[in-house]
């Protein structure tokens, strides 16, 4: 279906709605398709393809709401799903902050963002993007095994109608390559991995370079010593610093505020990192993994600094959680065919720092660069922080030798308090980060 078709059907479905008895309504189509290619010792292992289309409906009585969805469009099917919608609006509690957002609130224009690379690619190309890949890990001296290489691509088709008057359309296209391979024998084998995500198929890294990335990174990692007990500065390497940023941004998501289940939710307006520390939440970067033109609501998006010289600004917050909060939704909503709207962010990242990695490491006497966080221990509640890590132990500013099997802790207040940015920040993920030193970190080890 085309967008135009997508937002006919959306009008149908919301006149449905009214005339069954709703006093308001909203409703989304999704539709994807996926490609799915993988290779292990150069076999074919995976391959997969698939399509799907659903469409659902909100509707309001009053201030009670409901939800349904199908992937049946036809005329009966849509008669159906509003005449069930309604009546199980009237059959739920009230909710006292549910509803659409108000017409003023809408977003009127949006920006063009070049999300969608029309090109699908074949089985054919996905393939040799795997098979270059994985050689290419093979082929590192002593790597002795492999997981396998992936690639896939997948391309999504939003829009959103609602009797507030709003109604939007946009489509996305993602594209993956991973390969995951092992080095050395018997006991001693270590694994690693690398990957590339992005919009466009022209942006992603060159297979060979990647799959060479891994091999190297799994080598690295071989004849892992056991670090002592101590209180050192941890540095986190680019490809996991992201989830230091990721907790804030889960800690500041406006329902958990609501709820008063975040380890922040008194901290709005306060120093919670250290001066010159920068978050941003840009929903408008071009070909951005995460990039939206509205929100799940209607509503315009903005770039915001979350955090502005260490400083929290803002909650993330869609109409229902605002309105729990006395507050007005700043555009975070985010939403799929079955469930409501909730908050979440867009690209998120840390601003570079202005100090290099090298000096960063140079400056420590004792202390352990992480390169593979392990495990989920962090209460979002409290913001105790508990992970297994990997990665090498710095000795007089070097990277001395692998480390494994040791378990990082501390507090996230403290933690966040305590980060110094590298200026080596890159744009790859959701979410970036530049490289991070934070001191005082207990490490548990033998």
């Amino acid at each position: 279906m085309t967008s135009t078709d997508q937002l006919a059907l959306l009008d149908t479905v919301l006149a449905k709605a009214k005339s069954a008895g709703a006093d308001a309504a909203d409703a989304v189509i999704g539709s994807s398709i996926s490609l799915s290619v993988g290779e292990r010792l150069g076999a074919k292992e995976k391959l997969e393809r698939a399509e799907s289309q659903d469409l659902g409906l909100r509707v309001f009585v009053g201030k009670r709401q409901a939800i349904v969805s199908t992937s049946d469009f036809t005329k009966a099917s849509v008669e159906e799903l509003a005449a069930r919608a309604v009546a199980m609006a009237k059959a739920v509690p009230e909710d006292p902050f549910c509803g659409l957002a108000e017409p003023g609130q809408l977003a009127k224009d949006w920006p063009r963002l070049d999300l969608c690379d029309t090109a699908e690619p074949s089985e054919a190309l996905l393939t040799e993007l795997v098979r270059a890949a994985e050689d290419a890990a093979r082929g590192v001296k002593g790597v002795t095994n492999s997981e396998g290489a992936e690639a896939g691509y997948g391309r999504s088709d939003v829009a959103i109608a609602a009797s507030n008057g709003f109604e939007g359309a946009y489509a996305s296209s993602h594209f993956g390559l991973s390969v995951s391979v092992l080095a050395g024998e018997g006991t001693g084998m270590e694994r690693d991995y690398d990957y590339s995500s992005t919009v466009y198929l022209a942006d992603l890294d060159d297979p060979v370079r990647l799959g060479k990335s891994a091999g190297e990174r799994a080598v690295r990692r071989l004849n892992p010593r056991k670090a002592k007990t101590a209180v050192v500065p941890i540095i986190f390497d680019p490809r996991i610093s992201n989830s230091i940023v990721g907790h804030l941004v889960g800690a500041i998501n406006g329902a958990g505020i609501a709820r008063g289940t975040s380890f922040l939710k008194d901290h709005l307006n306060k120093d919670v990192f250290a001066p010159g520390i920068d978050i941003i939440d840009d929903p408008h970067r071009q070909r951005g993994l995460r990039s939206r033109p509205f929100d799940g609501e209607g509503l315009p998006t903005t770039q915001a600094k979350l955090i502005d010289n260490g400083r929290l600004t803002m909650w993330l917050l869609d109409c229902r959680s605002a309105r729990q909060l006395g507050l007005v939704s700043n555009g975070h909503a985010s939403r799929g065919t079955s469930s409501p709207p909730s908050p979440s962010p867009a690209n998120v990242h840390m601003a570079a720092g202005k100090i290099s990695r090298e000096k960063l490491i140079g400056e420590i006497k004792q202390g352990l660069y992480v390169t593979e966080l392990i495990g989920s221990g962090v209460n979002g509640v409290t913001g105790d922080y508990s992970r297994g890590a990997a990665g090498f132990w710095i000795e007089n500013g070097v990277l001395a030798y692998p480390v494994s099997e040791v378990t990082i802790a501390g507090n996230l207040k403290d933690m966040f308090k305590a980060i110094t940015p590298a200026d080596d920040l890159v744009f790859k993920y959701g979410t970036n980060a530049p490289t991070l030193r934070i001191d005082g970190m207990t490490l548990a080890g033998a």
